[in-house]
Formats: C-alpha cells, sequence, structure tokens
C-alpha cells in the first residue's frame, strides 16, 4: 500500500495517511481532514505514487495516470518541487509535470502525451484540458485518481463552477471507460465529508483524526491604538491595521524571524512591503532587499523569482495575499502576521498555520482593522478560539452557473437524458431555456452546442465577468498586471493610485471598451477609494416569516451600482484629503438577498422619529454586513447592501443584504437561516463599541457610497433591540434561547 513512500525513505506513516491511503486504494473517495503541516500530501501521494510505480497498464498500454487541482498556480508548481524530490529515488516511473496557463506551448504536448502527473488548477481544466479531451484521451483513459487540495477554497460561486467542471470531468473519464477515485484534502473544513460531497457529486470517506505531532502556536490579538486624528463625521480613528503590520514585520524582519504578513488586499501587499523596506533601510540599507511584497495580478517570471527567494532563505518577510496562503508550502517560517480578519475562521487557521511548519513553536498575530468584525472578534476572542470553522456554502445548481456548463458539456459531448442525474435536479427546467436561446439544439443523440465559438468562455469559474483589465505603462508599453474586470471600476478608474513591486503608478485612464488601464509612475502621497451609490429591486419572494409586525424575507434582487467618485487618504493616517467625481456606467446584478422590514408601531416602540430613521436603517445595514462572515463563508466584500426608509417594493422601513454575484452564493440564504443570531451579535457589536456617535469600529463602512451618512448609532441599537425582541427561532433550526 505505501511502497512507493517506503522507497522514498518514509518508514513510518502516521496513522491517518495509512488509513486515507487504505481507503483510496480500494476505491473509496476520501476526504483528510487534518491540521496544517499534519503531512496531508503524503497521506494522497502514498496510493497515487504507489499505483504510478506499480505501472499497471490500461488498455491502451499507457500506465496509469493521476491529475492534481490546486486553487492557485504557485500551489501547483511548490507540489511538482515536492513530488520530483519524493520520487527521485523511484526512477523515471513518477514524471510530474505542471500544465497551466504559464506553461510554454512547446511543452504542453510532451504533458499530454508522457507525464503521468498533471498537477493544474480548475481553471486550466475548465478551458484547456475538458474542451480538448480528444488530445487527453490516453491521460483520461488510464486515470485513476484525481487529488483537490485545500479544497476548503472551493466555496460561494467559484466552489459551485468547481463542483460543475468536476462533474464535466467525471462524465468525459466514464466516456473512456475510467472511474477515477478523489482524493481531497483541507486543513479547515467543517462537515468535510458532506463539502467534499457536494463538490464531487460523490460519496466521500472522511478521514479527520490527526496523528501528527505540532509545535506550540502562541496567538496575539492586536488591536491598534487610537490617534488624535478625526475621520468622517468627527469619528475617532485608530492607527491603521495596514501601518500597524508594517512596523511588526519591520520589528520582526530587524530580529532575523522569518515572517510573512497576509494582506487582504494586493494594495495593501505592496504597501506593507514599501513601509516595511524604508524604516528597515533607516536600520541597514542592506535590509530593504530581504523584505517584498507578493500578490496575484504579478506575471509569471515575477512570482517564480519571489518564491525561489523565499525558498531559499534570502527573503526574511514577505508580505502577501491569499496568493501565498494557498501557495507555497513553506518550512521554517517562525510567525505569521494577519493584516485584518481574513473573512473566514477557516482562512485564519490556514494563514496562521503557516508559522512552525516544522514542528517548532511560533507565532501569529491578528491586528485588527478598525471595522465592526475586526473589532467584535479583539473583545470576544471565544467567537474564534472556541468556534468551529465555517461549513461550505457552494450552490451547484445556481442556474447562473449551471446553464454554461451545461453548453460547455454538451460542446465536449452531446447531453444525453442520462447525463441529467450527473449534473443535478435543476437541468431539466434549464435544457428548454438553452434551446430557445438558441445555444443548445436537441437531436435524435441529444443536445448539441450550435455556436461556433468556444462554450467554455460562457463561464468565468472565478466570477469575474469579462475579460481581465491589463494595466499598462503608458509610456513604455510594458504590462505590469492585470485586474478582473468586476474590480475594474473601482480598482483602476481614472485617478486611482496603483502599486506594482513597491512602485507607485497613477491611473491616467481606463479604456472599458479595450479593457486596458493606462499608468504612468508617480509618487503621491495619498492612496485611493472608490465610492459607489446602490439601488435594488425586488423581483420575487422565496420565502418570508413574521418578526412580530414585520418580515424577515428571503428572494431575488436586481441591484443597480455605480461608482461616482473616489477619495483620496493619506498613506498611514487614513485622513480624508479630498473627493473627486467619476463618470463610469452602472451596472446591475441579479442575485440573492435577505431583507427585513419594521413597521410603524415597532419605530414607536424603538423610539425611532423620522429624522433619525434613515441613520438607524444605515448604521444597521452596515454593522450586519461586517458581522455576517461570522455566520457564512464570506468576507464584507462578497456580500453588500441597501437600506431605505420606505422601500417602493415593500411599502415599508427596510434593510437589504445581498451576495454580490450573479445568481447568489449562498451567503444571503444563510443570513436568512442565521437571522437572530446574527442581528443579535450586531447588535451587540454596535452597542459595546465605546465611541460616542459611530466609528469604523462599529456603524462606519469602507465600502459606504453615501460617506457613512446619515448614521444614527444609538438608533440602531434600540431598532435592533426591538426587532429581536420578537425574532422567532431561526428558521429550519432550533428555537433560540431566551433574550
Amino acid at each position: 500500500m505505501i511502497s512507493a513512500i517506503e522507497k522514498a525513505g518514509i518508514d513510518h506513516p502516521w496513522a491517518h495517511q495509512a488509513a486515507a491511503a487504505e481507503h483510496a486504494l480500494d476505491g473509496d473517495s476520501v476526504v483528510i481532514a487534518t491540521g496544517t503541516a499534519s503531512g496531508k500530501s503524503l497521506a494522497y501521494l502514498a496510493p497515487v505514487l504507489s499505483t504510478l510505480l506499480d505501472g499497471s497498464e490500461a488498455p491502451n498500454g499507457r500506465g496509469a495516470t493521476a491529475l492534481y487541482l490546486a486553487p492557485t498556480k504557485a500551489l501547483a508548481a511548490d507540489q511538482r518541487r515536492s513530488v520530483k524530490a519524493l520520487a527521485a529515488p523511484l526512477g523515471n516511473a513518477v514524471r510530474p509535470a505542471v500544465y497551466d496557463g504559464d506553461t510554454p506551448v512547446e511543452e504542453r504536448e510532451w504533458v499530454r502525451q508522457y507525464a503521468n502527473y498533471v498537477l493544474t488548477n480548475p481553471d486550466m481544466l475548465h478551458r484547456g484540458v475538458l474542451p480538448s479531451h480528444p488530445r487527453w484521451s490516453s491521460f483520461l483513459r488510464a486515470l485513476r485518481f484525481v487529488v483537490i487540495d485545500e479544497c476548503h477554497t472551493y466555496r460561494g460561486v467559484f466552489g459551485s463552477h468547481v463542483a460543475q467542471v468536476l462533474r464535466r470531468l467525471r462524465r468525459l473519464c466514464a466516456r473512456y471507460g475510467a472511474d477515477p477515485v478523489f482524493l481531497l484534502a483541507s486543513a479547515t473544513a467543517a462537515d468535510p465529508a458532506v463539502a467534499a460531497g457536494r463538490l464531487t457529486g460523490l460519496p466521500v470517506v472522511e478521514v479527520s483524526d490527526d496523528a501528527s505531532p505540532r509545535g506550540e502556536l502562541v496567538f496575539a490579538l492586536w488591536e491598534p491604538p487610537l490617534t488624535d486624528l478625526h475621520g468622517e463625521k468627527g469619528a475617532p480613528v485608530r492607527r491603521t491595521a495596514t501601518a500597524e503590520t508594517a512596523d511588526l514585520l519591520t520589528d520582526l524582519t530587524l530580529q532575523g524571524v522569518r515572517s510573512v504578513a497576509f494582506v487582504r488586499s494586493r494594495r495593501g501587499a505592496e504597501l506593507i512591503s514599501v513601509i516595511a523596506k524604508e524604516r528597515l533601510a533607516e536600520v541597514d540599507r542592506s535590509l530593504p532587499k530581504r523584505v517584498a511584497a507578493y500578490r496575484g495580478g504579478y506575471l509569471p517570471e515575477e512570482r517564480r523569482a519571489l518564491e525561489r527567494a523565499l525558498h531559499s532563505g534570502e527573503l526574511l518577510g514577505l508580505a502577501a495575499t491569499t496568493a501565498l496562503e494557498l501557495g507555497i508550502d513553506v518550512s521554517g517560517l517562525d510567525s505569521v502576521v494577519i493584516c485584518g480578519y481574513p473573512g473566514t475562521r477557516a482562512s485564519l487557521w490556514q494563514q496562521a498555520g503557516r508559522a512552525g511548519r516544522s514542528g517548532q513553536g511560533a507565532l501569529a498575530i491578528l491586528v485588527a482593522r478598525d471595522d465592526p468584525l475586526d473589532t467584535y472578534l479583539v473583545h470576544h476572542p471565544e467567537a474564534l478560539f472556541r468556534q468551529p470553522v465555517e461549513s461550505t456554502v457552494l450552490d451547484p445548481d445556481n442556474p447562473y452557473v449551471l446553464a454554461p456548463h451545461l453548453c460547455a458539456a454538451a460542446a465536449e459531448l452531446p447531453l444525453t437524458e442520462v447525463d441529467i442525474a450527473l449534473f443535478g435536479p435543476a437541468v431539466p427546467e434549464l435544457l428548454p431555456q438553452l434551446e430557445a436561446a438558441k445555444l443548445l439544439r436537441r437531436r435524435a443523440s441529444g443536445w448539441h452546442w450550435t455556436r461556433r465559438e468556444r462554450a467554455a468562455d460562457l463561464a468565468d469559474i472565478r466570477g469575474g465577468g469579462g475579460r481581465p483589465v491589463q494595466i499598462v505603462e503608458e509610456g513604455t508599453g510594458r504590462l505590469l498586471g492585470t485586474v478582473d474586470a468586476a474590480a475594474a471600476h473601482t480598482a483602476v478608474h481614472e485617478g486611482a493610485v496603483h502599486l506594482h513591486q513597491g512602485r507607485t503608478h497613477l491611473v491616467r485612464k481606463l479604456d472599458l471598451e479595450d479593457s486596458v488601464a493606462l499608468v504612468e509612475q508617480a509618487e503621491p502621497p495619498y492612496s485611493t477609494v472608490a465610492r459607489d451609490t446602490t439601488a435594488i429591486t425586488v423581483l420575487d419572494t422565496d420565502t418570508e416569516i413574521p418578526w412580530g409586525q414585520g418580515r424577515l424575507c428571503y428572494g431575488s434582487v436586481e441591484v443597480t451600482n455605480q461608482v461616482v467618485s473616489f477619495l483620496r487618504r493619506k498613506l498611514i493616517t487614513g485622513e480624508v484629503l479630498g473627493e473627486t467625481k467619476l463618470d463610469l456606467p452602472p451596472r446591475t446584478l441579479r442575485t440573492r438577498a435577505v431583507w427585513w422590514t419594521v413597521t410603524e408601531d415597532q419605530l414607536d416602540a424603538a423610539r425611532i422619529n423620522p429624522e433619525i430613521l434613515g441613520g438607524a436603517l444605515h448604521a444597521a445595514e452596515h454593522a450586519s454586513i461586517g458581522l455576517l462572515p461570522l455566520f457564512a463563508t464570506c468576507d464584507r466584500w462578497d456580500i453588500g447592501g441597501v437600506s431605505v426608509p420606505l422601500h417602493p417594493d415593500t411599502l415599508l422601513p427596510t434593510v437589504f443584504v445581498y451576495d454580490g454575484h450573479p445568481g447568489g452564493a449562498g451567503f444571503a440564504e444563510r443570513a436568512f437561516h442565521t437571522a437572530r443570531a446574527w442581528l443579535t451579535a450586531t447588535r451587540e457589536a454596535i452597542a459595546s463599541c465605546e465611541c460616542e456617535a459611530g466609528c469604523p469600529s462599529c456603524i462606519q463602512s469602507p465600502k459606504c457610497g453615501n460617506g457613512n451618512e446619515p448614521l444614527h448609532k444609538r438608533g440602531a441599537v434600540r431598532l435592533l433591540t426591538e426587532l429581536l425582541r420578537v425574532a422567532p427561532a431561526e428558521p429550519d433550526g432550533p428555537a433560540a434561547p431566551e433574550d
């Protein structure tokens, strides 16, 4: 069973590794849900390598093959290095190769014909492998194992797309006579067997008893101090998490502590790197080269160079986005600094687990941003340390997800009645709609793709919505990187500050038609933040329950959003320097939302008069968006909200929270089913904040398109108190305790 690992010099696998290998070799799909650095890689490589080494012949004479899927290119490249080292004593029996967008064209044919362990990502599987399956026929015919690493990342819209990509893969494998076993791995998954089964569409065995040793992890919660500055509406301002993280990374580097600072945004990673370099240069001019930034959007050669420098120890400190969280198996790190809560407990533990990966003790620091969720967590550590990681939310039956994959599947092989069960119960309703849209045509042999275009191009599995915008240096024509189309209006609008490899650029022009942003190098003493306006229309109410005289509802909505201006903020303090208007087109989104209404009597009971009603609703909306990530696997940038003193569709004061993805991502539905607990935490976060009239730690939002106006903190507390006084038990859940 473990002959390949034994030959590689690993004689004593831990119990969970042996159990996973045994299940896999018995033909059971399995999810390995053990901690970071617990040897999950060896657990899934044991059956894979032993099968490849065994040389069992497929019908066409080619040996058995295996496919490895990672959420990022960097992780696939890193795993290839590990497999090559592990398989080196085994001779040429194991031939690993990366196949992704960075693979040179001249290498791709060799990979298709000769590699027996192909490492790729869901994007390349979707766009490159499955549509070209005849060229992969010998590989697919011999496919014995599919490894899905970091499977907890496949959630929301992205996870729903990947679930359908995997169903397309299973369908083509069956066409070639293969029935591969799926091996999934995650250090941070709740109900792993259920989540893995929903992702793959197969029954999955769970292995979660972790037999690996681990060093002590000291975890610190760090709240930046208040400054003498005042923000919007005179609110007190804390020192930014970015500045605090840069200081910590500087101090750790000076002490020779190998560290990674995880940051939520690309801009934040660049800014922390710049600040740390400047402060290190004041001490020793040789030290700045020991620190760098790492993020998505870099060119392939830049990413590879940084990865090599980190592995070699040339880099001592790195400011990185989640491209590294899921990118490189870094051993020997002493500390991790997390700049702002990363949105889920799963991501928090994934990032913290990067320290101490060689078994030594380690330090993790969560630096709180000035927002409701981070402040709540710093003052309620039990919400982090005494709660399990979140359940994975994905919906493969979302019609916005399923429809393009049905088209892609039909282009690969005509769809038949047999395929309906594979792709899910929503298929019979969608097929006539696809026929009416002249995307599919029904013939005797099944449903066929009718267009000349590539059907796979209909589905953007990362949910970006359109081709990426290229960021080009105006004077030289040099390509600096890319940004997703969905983020272009806020990230690379005219006048936006863009950071790349420590250099600051200003966006001179955003050409939406050609998907190009022209930039020039500059050194402005500020950063920029886009502002937008949002309107919402109720399309359909799926379900509703009474909350006293008001209602709690869940259904479909249409959201119209327009970026209208941007703010310039001082780099370190965040102080607002000015606002500039923008002229960008509005964008519409059909999605899912949860909303609640209140009546005149409820407002009277809460002592909410018309003068403060808008501010109370607006404050409750902001805080509820900030707290929802505690109850659903999302962060505040995955969701949006609107509050209206008199909404034309409900004819009542109404607060909406909606999914920021077409068709929905499951977040609003989760909010509906946990509404009482969610809004109770929201009320507590506002009421316990020490500020007088509202601040970024409770009710002000960095996303607000109205400049955080109006807001009324005490009105929001009274309103939520009255709403929760008459709240029923959670929908479809256990009865809530009495207040």
